[in-house]
């Protein structure tokens, strides 16, 4: 029994050696002692066998597996004996001998070997291993990861749809000796380690795995698995044949092995010979003798060709080294000049620049303020807006003013009361003018704004699309919007032909009845009243009256969320006017809040936009669009300067108006410039944010070279310095009463100028501001 277990100890040796695995195992042959039959023999086997090991003996002598290569056509037939021999060795075992050997046989049943074909998701490649059963799922990664050149992390191996457990082995998934399965395995992230075999599968007509049929010494047949390596690096070609009919050729058993490594010494060498230099001295003589002959006894040379050769003069190595140093200084001076001249060059072409960039800025100022008169005097000529209207009374102010002025210098007496009730007459006849225009304008806008509101409604719903597309969708609603609309602008429309005067008649009418109601009832009466009319000769001239009350009706209709559904969203509920309305002190109605004049104080005005346009007309008549341009710019530029900018976005014009006028006097702080047209607000401290403490004004033309200051401190006289400071107090006095002002008040006290600084109101002439205090100037 001894020489029996030797044996067989010694032929699982041999075929380790044989045929090696990629996980470090080897599967076990059978040889001819174990799978000859015999009856004494297998009885007595399977008397010493138990019941559990009896049924793993029955399941492996059943089971063949035939796996088709699909790689290379082969049908491979593969039979797992080990238990059925494993069976009959242990039988002549006794019962603790038999205990001892179980954890043997299911050793030898983990290093079995299986064929593994691995699916390369999504490219569908497969790579075809042989794997021994009992390894684990995360070593066959391992595996994988160094033949595909990828982290064993991110990849992932599933069977059937399923992820496999990294601790799982194939025997656990089902895999039996010498069988085959079917993997798919990805990657986690494709796009940087994506799943790609080392070698394309056009070039690659050999499989990974082949089965070999071999004879032993006894004479029986024995298959064996082999796996095929393919090297990375490039064998040398030791020779071989070729067939002189056929042109195979046939190469030398040396170069289907692997190459020789040189045996390690253990230490490691470096070699000198690769980092020195191998001098060696060589005379060489001249392959031709050369000789010289002369005139002689016996001998005669002819000297017609001679050449006499005589010397020089003698050059002296301080001569030489002064002839060298009046070269160098020579070169370097033409060097200099050459550099000079470049220098010279590059400053002319950076003056040239300068006065280039200054002229420009010379002429868009110029073509800014051009612009800026050419605006003015169009919204004289022209006005569209509230503002160009404050404008013309701004200017008939004005001019009042000054023809009161040369009046009371020029006339006395009676002629000056003459005078004077004639200039209150034209400023009369001024003012109905101004207003005339001004309802023809509210008309005019009228008309625009019921434009837009019905272009609104009827516009298509709109949307950006993941591609950037613009696109556009019509609803019910919006088609009955867009209707209603072209009818009411065909309504509107003038036309002298009563035959489609009539046709847009019938057509409202018709439009109008599917709703019952009063509104659609009245607009139908007076179409039929139209009819009439038209009917009977009457003229158009005596209809404008009668067509203004069926367009109003049905621009009503349109306005009606239960005829036109789309208007819903551009109309407020009521429940949102009743929230907002708020109370005029002046003219005793609630209006919005939207009516009201907001300032920075968030606190709105007692009076109405309306009340306070009226008591402009009659009493101050300013304009505010001087003040308005200067807000603007400030912000546009501090919103370039700083995104998260705010102070000037909380500022109003009135409160531009009082920093412009009261605490600046209207006047640039260098040049005393009272152009209110071409003064801006610009910063102090250019490293600091815009404030109303950290400001100055300042005209276009002084604003380029105030920018480049780095240091106020060190660039401004200190009597300047400290008026800008003062008027910076100012500000920071007077804005430190609004609370929402207040939170952006740095530090620094403003109580060091209150030994020196007496605070008494100051009213201003619009009543913005009646209870503003202003510092003085102390007695």
């Amino acid at each position: 029994m001894s020489d029996l277990r030797k044996n067989k100890d010694q032929e699982e040796k041999e075929e380790t050696t044989t045929n090696p695995q990629p996980g470090g195992n080897s599967a076990p042959e059978p040889t001819e002692d174990d799978t000859e039959p015999g009856g004494d023999g297998k009885e007595a086997q399977t008397n010493g066998l138990n019941p559990g090991l009896l049924q793993d003996v029955g399941e492996a002598e059943t089971q063949v597996h035939l796996t088709h290569d699909a790689e290379t056509g082969n049908l491979i037939e593969t039979d797992v004996p080990e238990l059925v021999e494993e069976a009959g060795s242990q039988a002549d075992l006794p019962d603790d001998a038999e205990q001892l050997r179980e954890p043997q046989r299911t050793e030898n049943i983990r290093n079995s070997t299986a064929t593994v074909k691995v699916v390369l998701v999504p490219e569908g490649h497969v790579m075809t291993v042989a794997f021994a059963i009992g390894l684990s799922i995360q070593e066959l990664k391992c595996h994988l990861a160094s033949e595909l050149r990828v982290p064993s992390e991110v990849l992932q191996i599933s069977l059937d749809g399923r992820v496999v457990e990294e601790q799982q082995s194939l025997m656990e998934l089902g895999v039996r000796p010498h069988g085959s399965t079917r993997l798919e395995m990805s990657s986690t992230d494709p796009i940087i380690h994506p799943l790609r075999p080392i070698r394309p599968p056009e070039h690659d007509n050999m499989p990974d795995v082949i089965t070999v049929r071999i004879q032993t010494d006894d004479g029986l047949f024995q298959e064996v698995v082999v796996e095929i390596e393919r090297p990375c690096q490039q064998k040398a070609f030791l020779g071989g044949y070729r067939h002189r009919l056929t042109g195979m050729e046939y190469h030398h058993a040396a170069v289907q092995t692997l190459p020789k490594r040189r045996p390690d010494r253990g230490v490691v060498v470096f070699s000198r010979d690769t980092q020195t230099v191998d001098l060696k001295s060589q005379a060489q003589q001249c392959p031709v003798n050369v000789a010289t002959q002369m005139t002689g006894i016996g001998c005669y040379v002819s000297c017609m060709n001679d050449k006499l050769v005589t010397p020089g003069t003698y050059v002296t190595a301080d001569e030489y080294h002064e002839r060298r140093l009046r070269a160098v200084i020579c070169l370097q001076s033409f060097a200099r000049r050459w550099l000079a001249q470049q220098e010279v060059d590059r400053l002319r072409r950076e003056r040239d620049r300068r006065l280039a960039w200054l002229d420009l800025q010379e002429k868009r100022r110029s073509e800014e303020k051009e612009e800026q008169l050419r605006d003015r005097r169009q919204r004289w000529m022209n006005p569209q807006n509230r503002e160009d209207f404050n404008l013309l009374y701004h200017a008939l102010e004005k001019w009042r003013c000054e023809e009161e002025q040369q009046i009371n210098s020029s006339l006395q007496g009676a002629e000056r009361k003459a005078a004077l009730c004639s200039l209150l007459e034209q400023e009369t006849q001024l003012i109905a003018a101004i207003g005339r225009h001004r309802i023809a304008v509210q008309h005019n806008n009228y008309d625009k704004t019921i434009r837009d509101f019905l272009d609104k409604s009827a516009a298509p719903h709109r949307w950006r699309a993941a591609d950037g597309r613009l696109i556009e969708m019509d609803s019910p609603h919006t088609i009955r919007a867009r209707e209603l609309r072209d009818l009411y602008n065909s309504v509107n429309m003038s036309t002298e032909n009563q035959d489609q005067r009539l046709h847009i008649l019938m057509t409202l009418k018709h439009t109008v009845k599917v709703h019952e109601c009063q509104l659609s009832r009245d607009i139908v009466d007076l179409i039929d009243r139209e009819v009439d009319l038209m009917s009977r000769g009457l003229k158009a001239a005596s209809l404008e009256g009668l067509r203004k009350r069926i367009s109003t009706l049905f621009l009503q209709y349109i306005k009606t969320p239960a005829f036109n559904p789309e208007v819903a969203k551009l109309l407020e509920s009521p429940s949102q006017l009743k929230n907002d309305m708020i109370l005029c002190r002046s003219c005793q109605r609630y209006l919005r809040s939207t009516d009201f004049n907001p300032a920075a104080s968030a606190r709105l005005s007692g009076r109405c936009r309306d009340c306070a346009r009226l008591d402009n007309i009659a009493r101050s008549r300013d304009d505010f669009s001087c003040y308005k341009n200067i807000l603007q710019r400030l912000r546009t530029d501090e919103q370039r300067l700083n995104k998260d900018a705010k102070i000037p976005l909380l500022l109003q014009v009135e409160d531009v108006r009082y920093l412009v006028e009261v605490v600046w006097a209207s006047r640039s702080a260098l040049h005393a410039s009272s152009d209110i047209y071409n003064l801006v607000f610009v910063r102090w401290e250019r490293k600091m944010d815009w404030s109303p403490w950290n400001c100055i004004l300042l005209s276009k033309e002084e604003t380029s070279a105030h920018l480049e200051v780095e240091d106020v401190h060190k660039t401004y006289e200190a009597t300047f310095i400290r008026r800008i400071k003062h008027k910076h107090a100012l500000a920071r006095r007077h804005f430190s009463q609004i609370p929402i002002m207040a939170e952006f008040l740095d530090s620094q006290p403003a109580a060091a100028l209150g030994n020196q600084l007496v605070s008494k109101s100051v009213t201003m002439a619009t009543g913005k501001h009646a209870t503003d205090t202003t510092p003085a100037s102390p007695h």
